[in-house]
């Protein structure tokens, strides 16, 4: 059983609280824009280079691995140099693999490649949990970090917009386009934003650290909640275009445009997860998400019509998964000491990108197999109320 730990922090909000909160959320929603290039566009690079299901789903899952794994060092560094250095960072780093991208759409090696670099504009969630959870009391920190998750709405920019953009500005232009937008973005973070005042770097060596939260049995307990969560979020906002083109048969915009409104449900979902974790507790708001979750993918293994009722439960695990992201790092300001909020969110987020990496090569490959995806839906239902029993049983006596 776990037990909850007192914060140490002071009770009060400090001054620029809002404004910090606001420039950390524009950096997530626009670094997750890029990190979300290729799905979007699956359709187009599946007919050019001629690939199979299994060989789109693995390129529209490349970038999730190293924005999965690439949160741990992130939420390390960031306990050591703090959110305003790392968001300039990973801003700026972001655009060598999004202009590499962009050259690369005639090769499918090179897109594997450049996308797997891509994925390094994942990794600003690790950043930003800790940057939003200094500046803010404990009582609003579900608020707080649930706001910030509404960054993830990037992946539902990138849903709709994408596709449009490509014929207006070309495949490269696109990515052009991108690159200023992350550059712009970089020196934004680096001139405007401001750690909070009480923060203070970490001295510990990385590799003590990530050992030290190894051992925290909150860090793997809800590794496990956020790798449905927001691995589902991930995976959907990824492979939806996909299964919408094979599945449904809609057109690359048609498909895109759904996504965008997944997307768009799940980023309103999750400050409301937050909200509703200050209130009615987050164990609550993440036994919704996940017992929520398997009802939708039992309504989908059964193939339903598009837009109703298929539409309707595509919307409704949107919102009950982000009800769930919020209350999951609600429940992380409960459990663990603000001075390892980094490492731990690190950790945690790396779990939930690689429940976000491996759907949509198993949705692939089911697919290639049987023509439907009803057992990668079957597989969804049995892991969410799974992990819901076990969230009753490992936190039922936290409030």
């Amino acid at each position: 059983m776990t037990t909850t730990h007192s914060a140490t922090v002071d009770t009060g909000i400090h001054k620029g609280a809002g404004a910090n909160l606001a420039l950390a959320t524009a950096a997530f929603a626009l670094t997750f824009w890029a990190w979300n290039l290729i799905g979007p566009l699956s359709k187009s690079y599946s007919q050019s280079l001629h690939l199979s299901p299994a060989e789109t789903s693995i390129l529209v899952a490349i970038p999730v691995l190293v924005g999965s794994l690439g949160r741990i060092p992130i939420g390390v560094l960031t306990d050591k140099l703090g959110g305003r250095v790392m968001f300039t960072i990973t801003c700026f780093v972001s655009i060598v693999p999004t202009f590499l991208v962009g050259l690369s759409g005639g090769s499918y090696g090179m897109l594997l490649l450049w996308g797997f670099f891509l994925g390094f504009a994942g990794t600003t969630f690790a950043v930003g949990i800790p940057f939003v959870n200094a500046w803010h009391p404990p009582a609003r920190r579900g608020f707080a970090t649930g706001m910030f998750g509404a960054g993830m709405g990037g992946t539902a920019l990138s849903a709709f917009i994408t596709p449009r953009l490509v014929p207006a500005l070309g495949l490269f232009g696109t990515h052009l386009a991108m690159c200023a937008a992350l550059a712009v973005m970089g020196v934004g973070m680096w001139l405007f934003s401001r750690d909070a005042p009480g923060w203070k770097p970490s001295t510990e060596a990385a590799l003590p650290r990530i050992r030290d939260a190894v051992k925290i049995p909150a860090t793997w307990q809800l590794s496990l909640l956020y790798a449905v969560a927001f691995g589902g979020f991930v995976a959907f906002s990824t492979y939806l275009p996909t299964l919408l083109t094979s599945a449904y048969d809609f057109a690359q915009t048609g498909a895109g445009m759904r996504t965008a409104g997944f997307s768009l449900a799940a980023v309103i979902a999750r400050p409301v997860g937050g909200m509703l974790s200050d209130r009615i507790g987050p164990v609550r708001v993440c036994l919704i998400s996940l017992f929520g979750t398997c009802l939708g993918a039992v309504i989908l293994v059964f193939h339903p019509p598009a837009e109703i009722p298929a539409g309707a439960a595509f919307v409704f695990i949107a919102i009950v998964l982000g009800l769930g992201t919020g209350g999951v790092f609600a429940l992380v300001a409960k459990l663990v000491e603000p001075a390892r909020v980094g490492t731990v969110t690190g950790l945690v987020g790396a779990a939930g990108g690689l429940g976000g990496y491996f759907p949509p090569l198993v949705m692939g490959l089911v697919y290639q197999a049987t023509g439907t995806y009803a057992i990668g839906f079957i597989l969804l239902a049995v892991v969410a109320g799974a992990v819901g029993v076990f969230t009753v049983r490992a936190f039922g006596s936290v409030k």
